[in-house]
């Protein structure tokens, strides 16, 4: 069965139909799912070929009620529908544990011969019994009860945090004049409300440039203070609680503690591994962060001639007044080049033109809400369809904070079209170019869901690979968002003329100066990562500031509470560390490609086809030297970082 003979999933016209949409699709789901189990408990095939093939086709139905849920609990307008489906995940929470705790079915995939079995099967097998091992299958019946337990609270914590975090919008309120610095278009934008005041929110179209361009030093502060405070306090027992579950979970499976549990399915391997990565990272760092912090500081004393460092408040501030008098870099001049919606058509004919596809606009397909716009995903050489992608990308009340690729479905050859959603929190009009970066990222994961959904398995579908490399590909097509020449082919002023070259060049300096406080700050959150699931500490903000002394570039500010919404303990759990594991291979792979032409096809196809459209169907150090002809080395980050 070719991909362009399956049909994309059907979603809801009529707004009033969505919640039983979801209640129907998680009650079907879940029902083939326990078909297939019980004729696998009671009349299993005889062939393993036959019983590994029924496995994923219930891991796939399950995998389908989790993705909608996740996704729609995150993105729909409607509170109920969130919460039919974050019902729904909760439901494939509970039986995805019960499954993997079936002790019957451990033994009758422990008992499958390999007889027959391509390299493919054989890799599915392996993690099939490793997971039930991992769950805890083979403990005592008292043990397994309270792995039950354990799981379905940790995912109820979980949602918990998100929803927190997520419905935490805080506001500053704030007399025009002080909002002096702010670009024409982000004040007109803010209207001056009847009594004389203006809102600004914590969310990032917000709090970004707030932090970034007002000059009223109290303002930044405000806005700082209330973007840290994001659900706390109410968060923290949360966390805690989490911590402490995971603990438990992982020694009651027989790990030290969580890092190490987590740590076995990763590239990394180990947990006391990851300490040592931050340390490493974090001493390549130490010599451009304090050539950083160096120049941050003597702009900084221009203003504070007594400072002895730059308070955290005012970084972002000091940051862009540094790229605007030293490196002739004003980002409110660059924004300017970056309206939303040219922006947007950039992105598509970009990572079209890379990768050989054509984005279709599905002007009449039901989608969410009216800012979604979907595309059908087509080879453009074959004209096969690939998959169905949706590009939800601007804030409102109720929806996910960050920004993310959702899976909607998981594609399987011949079964089921991959479709994913890119859920962003983007401006409608001028966009600054750390978020068009942004964009190009998050749109990586989209390409990767989309051209590694074409696998056999359910399994090893889209961004299947170990969670430490799962960034490398986005991270990598970051740099096609700082080529001169491919910026300025839809990056134009209101005038319609090209971004100068002089001009990107000036960013691409802009841009390394800040590379080793950025470093620093990302060990900082790593650290945080590690350590709270390691340690569990009682005082929570207390470890975050003794960490933040020891990797921040910045100084804790009294009184903030950034851990409280650092969404990242959730999904990333202990292995925050995998965003600078995914960047030391994210620029080992762009090394093979040619700065003086980065659509060149040859390089172009070989990744595309031996890194992006395998999924998940080997480990990622082999598609990494499947591709580089090499294994991945730490020579081109070391190289990068230094400058």
């Amino acid at each position: 069965m070719t991909p362009e003979t399956l049909e994309p999933l059907s979603l809801p016209t009529d707004a009033a139909a969505w919640d039983d949409w979801v209640r129907e699709r998680a009650a079907s789901g879940l029902a083939r799912a326990a078909e297939i189990v019980d004729g696998l408990r009671t009349s299993p095939p005889a062939e393993a070929l036959e019983v590994l093939r029924l496995w994923d086709e219930a891991s796939l139905q399950l995998g389908n009620v989790a993705a909608m849920g996740s996704l729609f609990g995150n993105v729909h307008p409607d509170e109920a529908v969130r919460t039919t489906a974050e019902k729904a995940e909760q439901d494939v929470s509970r039986v995805s544990t019960e499954l993997s705790l079936d002790a019957g079915l451990y033994e009758l995939f422990a008992g499958l011969s390999q007889d027959g079995l391509d390299e493919q099967a054989l890799r599915l097998l392996g993690k099939v019994r490793r997971d039930f091992t991992r769950a805890g299958v083979d403990r005592d019946d008292e043990t397994r009860a309270r792995i039950t337990a354990i799981q379905e609270r940790m995912t109820e914590l979980d949602q918990e945090f998100s929803k927190a975090v997520r419905d935490d919008v805080r506001t500053i309120r704030v007399a025009p004049e002080r909002l002096d610095g702010l670009p024409a278009d982000w004040l007109e934008a803010h209207p001056v409300e009847d009594d004389g005041l203006v809102t600004v929110t914590t969310d990032y179209p917000d709090a970004v440039p707030t932090r970034q361009f007002a000059h009223d030093a109290e303002v930044r502060r405000d806005i700082y203070d209330a973007f840290l405070n994001r659900g706390y306090p109410a968060t923290e027992p949360l966390l805690q609680e989490l911590f402490d579950l995971r603990h438990e979970m992982a020694g009651l499976v027989g790990f030290a503690d969580w890092a190490a549990y987590d740590a076995q399915v990763k590239m990394i391997g180990e947990g006391p591994a990851i300490p040592a990565f931050i340390d490493k990272i974090a001493a390549a760092a130490e010599g451009p962060m304090r050539r950083d912090l160096a120049t941050l500081l003597e702009r900084y004393r221009q203003d504070r001639p007594d400072a002895e460092q730059v308070l955290a408040a005012d970084a972002f501030y000091y940051e862009e007044l540094v790229r605007k008098e030293q490196l002739q870099v004003d980002s409110q001049r660059v924004r300017t080049y970056f309206d939303y919606p040219k922006v947007r058509a950039g992105l598509l004919e970009v990572t079209g033109r890379l990768f050989g596809l054509r984005y279709d606009e599905v002007a009449d397909a039901p989608v969410w809400h009216p800012d979604v716009t979907a595309y059908d995903v087509v080879d453009a050489t074959s004209g096969d369809g690939l998959g169905r992608i949706y590009l939800d990308l601007h804030p409102r009340e109720g929806k996910y904070k960050h920004a993310a690729q959702f899976t909607l479905t998981d594609g399987v050859a011949g079964r089921q079209l991959p479709e994913g959603v890119l859920v962003c929190n983007f401006s409608r009009g001028l966009m600054e170019h750390d978020h068009v970066v942004t964009l190009f990222h998050e749109f990586g994961h989209l390409v990767h869901h989309v051209l590694g959904g074409h696998v056999a398995w359910a399994r090893f579908a889209g961004v299947a690979t170990e969670w430490d490399f799962v960034e490398a590909p986005s991270q990598m097509l970051e740099e096609w968002a700082w080529d001169a020449s491919i910026l300025r082919s839809f990056a134009t002023d209101a005038a319609g003329e090209p971004i100068p070259a002089d001009l990107v060049e000036a960013m691409r300096a802009s841009d390394d100066y800040g590379k080793g406080t950025q470093a620093r700050g990302q060990m900082f959150y790593a650290s945080m990562s590690y350590w709270f699931h390691v340690e569990r500490p009682a005082d929570l903000t207390a470890r975050m500031v003794e960490l933040q002394e020891k990797y921040s570039p910045w100084p804790y500010r009294e009184g903030t509470h950034m851990f409280a919404s650092f969404g990242h303990l959730g999904g990333y759990s202990s292995a925050y560390y995998t965003y600078a594991w995914s960047q030391v291979i994210a620029k080992d792979l762009f090394s093979a490609f040619d700065p003086a032409d980065l659509f060149a096809p040859d390089v172009a196809q070989r990744y595309r086809d031996r890194v992006l459209a395998p999924g998940g169907t080997k480990d990622a150090a082999d598609l990494v030297a499947d591709f580089l002809g090499r294994p991945y080395t730490f020579d081109a980050y070391a190289a990068w970082l230094a400058g």
